[in-house]
């Protein structure tokens, strides 16, 4: 049995974290424009679990990477916890990310070379933090995704679950403002994606972790909090799933 999650920063379910309004993005292919997001406008709310679905080709991962600050709007206003990122330098939007967002992908992104423990501490690495302060936070880390007594092991010698485990355990490690979560469970079998979303349930629900998470799978988008859906660049009207 994992231990109980404990980290710093509770949140509750208050005011929008996320502010989007008349976010429009396309993109250029060849000599043509391609729309992909078409004015989008709504909030997330702190400590919020949402769910984002859709068609490939919707506009979905676009979003989630405007949200992550990833990639840029071109026109609207993007505001997360209170600052506008849209008019952020790359050299300070890169520190916002660093600060502010942690990143769940399909495949994991792990660094082969590395241990489970050493692949955590990646994101401390560009932190003013001694070697031992690191370890012990990367520990706590894996121990809070119950992969403590693998720590040494390298991600070739674990199962895909465990590889998003310690994934999971990386993206917290800087006790992010938020988590974004592109397809965190399309490689995974049931059951091993089923231990993944109960996970991400937990981080919510305990440390009030605020999630955004794309997703194909109706199944997966049950454990958020509201599912809105993305077709042709426009959101439907949110839909609440759990309270």
């Amino acid at each position: 049995m994992s231990a109980p999650l404990a980290f710093p920063g509770v949140a509750a379910l208050a005011s929008p974290l996320i502010s989007l309004r008349d976010i429009v993005k396309t993109y250029r292919r060849g000599q043509q424009q391609v729309p992909v997001l078409g004015g989008i406008s709504f909030d997330i709310g702190k400590g919020e679990f949402l769910a984002l679905m859709g068609p490939s080709g919707s506009g979905k991962s676009t979003l989630l990477n405007l949200i992550a600050g990833i990639d840029r709007p071109d026109s609207g206003q993007l505001i997360v916890a209170g600052e506008d990122i849209g008019q952020l330098d790359e050299a300070e939007l890169a520190d916002w990310r660093a600060r502010n967002v942690g990143f769940i992908f399909q495949f994991y992104n792990l660094m082969p070379v590395l241990s489970a423990l050493e692949n955590v501490e990646l994101p401390l690495l560009l932190k003013d933090m001694g070697k031992r302060e690191r370890r012990e936070r990367a520990l706590l880390a894996l121990e809070m995704v119950g992969l403590a007594e693998r720590a040494e092991h390298a991600p070739s010698e674990l199962s895909g679950g465990q590889q998003q485990r310690v994934a999971i355990a990386r993206a917290l490690i800087t006790d992010p403002t938020l988590i974004v979560a592109d397809e965190p469970t399309g490689d995974l079998d049931r059951e091993s994606a089923s231990d993944i979303l109960r996970l991400m349930q937990r981080l919510n629900d305990e440390i009030g972790k605020t999630i955004v998470m794309v997703t194909h799978d109706s199944r997966a988008a049950q454990h958020a909090h509201a599912i809105m859906h993305l077709e042709k660049g426009e959101l439907s009207a949110r839909e609440e799933v759990r309270a």
